[in-house]
């Protein structure tokens, strides 16, 4: 035996796949509810712009499951969220809020150089983290129960915050691409330290996205589309397969409609959005009808 069929058999013997999955295996995961896909509608950062999307999609006949807001919990009101708690129960849907601050906000010299990049949204010292816990427990205290995390360590306190009952037991954490994981070891070390959905980097192939579903059992969360800034890959076609390999899956969808990840929607970008998501759900009937699709109120894991 070769040294790298050695390492691909250690990768096998402690629960994750030799390599890529070029095979593209079916995934015989799924929601709790025992469905494959669900649609997450991201960018929308208050409850003007939240109502105008939900109305629409209802307009149009169809629904979603998750509505995210991006640009951080510390940037809304609490009456901007109690107005979004209040339309995520009147509509069914999940709500999602981002925790913040984060690097790009702090006074770091080194996040905005072009080294700095690789920092992302992370935290920088222990106040940062206890700011960030403090967004969180401020959301929950109104109502908000699903969080957008962006700092690994962040996401490991929030989990230990969660157990020892500092944060209502039924929060859960999704850990953001903007952090940058894309392989299944860091997918594995996520769920293990808090994660119940991932959002594999952006630019995956399905061969990663399979790899990545072998190795853990949370949900998945994939963007169909992306903003300009992200690459503005928009790969419709592509989401049939990506349910068959990857379910249980959240679609991000309507991410082509911003410039950047913390764009501020307006009411007819919501509706722009809508319109995208009843586009991917038009391959989906057309191209894997079989494929279920989680029923309107799916908000458990």
């Amino acid at each position: 035996m070769n040294t790298m069929e050695e390492t691909r058999a250690f990768l096998e013997s402690i629960g994750q796949p030799g390599g890529d999955l070029y095979q593209l295996p079916d995934s015989e995961k799924r929601f709790d509810d025992g469905c494959q896909y669900r649609f997450e509608v991201p960018g929308i950062q208050g409850p003007k712009v939240m109502k105008a999307l939900l109305e629409e999609v209802d307009r149009l006949g169809f629904y979603i499951h998750r509505v995210t807001q991006t640009k951080g919990i510390w940037t809304l009101s609490d009456e901007d969220i109690t107005g979004m708690v209040d339309l995520a129960k009147e509509y069914q849907v999940e709500l999602v809020l981002a925790v913040g601050p984060r690097a790009t906000t702090d006074t770091s010299a080194s996040v905005k150089s072009p080294e700095g990049v690789r920092m992302g949204y992370r935290l920088r010292g222990q106040d940062q983290v206890v700011r960030a816990i403090e967004d969180v427990r401020r959301a929950a205290r109104l109502g908000v129960r699903t969080f957008l995390i962006y700092d690994e360590g962040c996401l490991w306190a929030l989990g230990k915050a969660r157990e020892a009952g500092l944060l209502p037991e039924d929060c859960k954490f999704k850990m953001s691409a903007h952090s940058g994981h894309g392989n299944p070891c860091s997918a594995k070390l996520l769920q293990d330290i808090g994660a119940d959905s991932f959002n594999i980097v952006r630019d995956y192939q399905l061969q990663h996205l399979a790899a990545v579903r072998s190795a853990i059992d949370i949900p998945i969360d994939c963007h169909t589309e992306n903003p300009a800034s992200s690459g503005g890959f928009i790969r419709h076609y592509e989401v049939p397969e990506m349910i068959r390999v990857a379910s249980p899956i959240y679609l991000k969808t309507g991410g082509s409609v911003a410039q950047t990840h913390s764009w501020d929607s307006t009411e007819a970008d919501a509706k722009k959005r809508a319109k995208q998501v009843l586009l991917v759900k038009r391959v989906i009937d057309a191209y894997y009808p079989e494929a279920t699709y989680s029923p309107k109120g799916s908000l458990n894991h």
